[in-house]
């Protein structure tokens, strides 16, 4: 698609108070694909107004016609979806088939699944005698990551819009052509003006500008935990409502009587997709003791087929980022199995799919997130040894477990201190909370627990 060298603000496309633009590069070849405008906190605040705006009128249509309308952006983001796939390969890196199945694909279940809780949810319920009513947050400040570029944008301004809230997005700056394409879908789907706005820019000056604005009912953050620790200060001093989706190091615990093979080939599976750039990755894999030497051997051979099948890093710095990480893992005494630091290719942020064993719960790779293609092999010697392990880190965001009877996997995962947990392989809900304990967030996306997080309660006593 052609960049829009404008905000989308209050129904239309607008001509950015700045000259300053966001260069656009396809981090496959390293191919300059387009310029967007760099927001300023002028541009903020017109988006600001414009949402402001646009609430009451928003707040008070039933919710069956927001349901409809939501309906309408589903059905264009169906109509749209090979350019969508084709937009996120682009600009992210993502093999085309990853990009139709996932991050097109994901956003369409997403969006419809906000259509029908926006008409089935019980906005209003009788509690003795008591009526309580959940009513929209106000205005949504949303600021999205690249790594999942829309599917971040439809979980946030889905049940925004399901809510009643008016939104103002300010997405990843290394991904924007994939908001901008969603900013045409609103507007395809006659979302009414204001109702959602865009504003591309550097999280520094128009992230910020949003975060901070005292006309900014909720905001929500997908990203870092070291940004949502800012963000959450900057809401926690304006008393203002906060979701935050953050960082992950989880845990795919492989228990004795489980299939190893499976389990690690899953593991390894989940961990490549994307390049490892999702926060929710298995990253770090915890085998029995007397099962590890088996399972490294497994996860040498899975890892070592995805070869060229997996896309680059985003940028640069990424790529330099989860190198750095490869190279301490050495440094600590990890040993590399297949992969490393080697360039896969001559152009483009490419890091081979590496696999590491002997790794100790305390080194660095096996407690910061590395957001690349790289899988810790821990090695547990029984249950509680592997609790401790899963346990250990400041995150606690997703994970897995496996065991050859599903009762003994679900008992283990009842004692994990992490927000999602797939048993055996367990397929993606779009309907299932998703979030953090920890470090890992503040909040849920997704499902009725997304909805409520942009729903505030009033009860009438009578």
């Amino acid at each position: 698609m052609k960049a829009h060298d404008g905000m989308y603000i209050d129904g239309e496309w607008r001509r950015a108070l700045t000259e300053e633009t966001i260069t656009v590069v396809n981090p496959a070849d390293e191919t300059v694909i387009g310029h967007v405008p760099a927001g300023t906190a002028e541009d903020i605040d017109a988006a600001v107004h414009a949402a402001r705006t646009a609430f009451p009128a928003w707040a008070a249509t039933p919710p069956t016609d927001r349901a409809a309308r939501i309906a309408a952006l589903r059905d264009v983001l169906v109509a749209r979806k090979d350019e969508v796939a084709e937009t996120v390969t682009a600009e992210l890196g993502a093999p085309l088939a990853f990009s139709q199945t996932v991050h097109a694909g994901v956003p369409i279940l997403v969006s419809g699944s906000y259509a029908e809780l926006a008409a089935s949810h019980p906005f209003e319920e009788k509690v003795g005698n008591s009526t309580v009513y959940s009513e929209p947050v106000g205005v949504v400040g949303a600021i999205t990551p690249w790594n999942y570029p829309l599917h971040q944008i439809v979980a946030k301004v889905g049940p925004a819009l399901a809510a009643g809230c008016t939104v103002v997005l300010k997405p990843a700056e290394d991904t924007p052509l994939t908001a901008q394409l969603f900013a045409e879908a609103v507007h395809e789907a006659g979302i009414p003006a204001g109702v959602f706005n865009l504003v591309t820019g550097v999280g520094a000056v128009a992230g910020q500008a949003l975060a901070e604005h005292p006309d900014v009912d909720l905001v929500s953050f997908t990203g870092s935990t070291a940004v949502g620790r800012q963000i959450g200060a900057t809401a926690g001093a304006a008393i203002k409502r906060v979701a935050l989706e953050l960082g992950g190091k989880s845990a795919n615990v492989i228990l004795p009587s489980a299939d190893l093979a499976k389990a690690v080939n899953v593991g390894i599976a989940n961990v490549m997709g994307n390049s490892g750039q999702t926060c929710s990755a298995w990253t770090r894999m915890l085998v029995h003791t007397d099962q590890y030497d088996e399972a490294v051997e497994l996860a040498a051979t899975a890892a070592a087929k995805y070869g060229d099948r997996i896309g680059p890093l985003v940028n640069a710095k990424q790529q330099a980022r989860v190198r750095g990480y490869i190279e301490k893992g050495v440094e600590q005494g990890a040993r590399v199995v297949v992969g490393g630091t080697g360039t896969p290719h001559e152009k483009g942020y490419y890091v081979a799919p590496t696999v590491f064993a002997d790794v100790t719960p305390e080194m660095t790779i096996a407690q910061e997130e590395i957001f690349g293609p790289v899988v810790s092999l821990i090695r547990y010697e029984d249950e509680d040894d592997a609790l401790r392990i899963a346990n250990g880190t400041v995150y606690g965001l997703a994970g897995a477990v496996w065991a050859g009877d599903e009762a003994e996997a679900v008992a283990f995962a009842r004692r994990m201190d992490t927000g999602q947990v797939d048993i055996n392989g367990g397929r993606f809900n779009p309907l299932a909370p998703f979030g953090g304990y920890k470090q890992s967030g503040v909040g849920r996306e997704l499902g009725a627990h997304g909805l409520s997080e942009y729903l505030q309660t009033k009860s009438l006593q009578f």
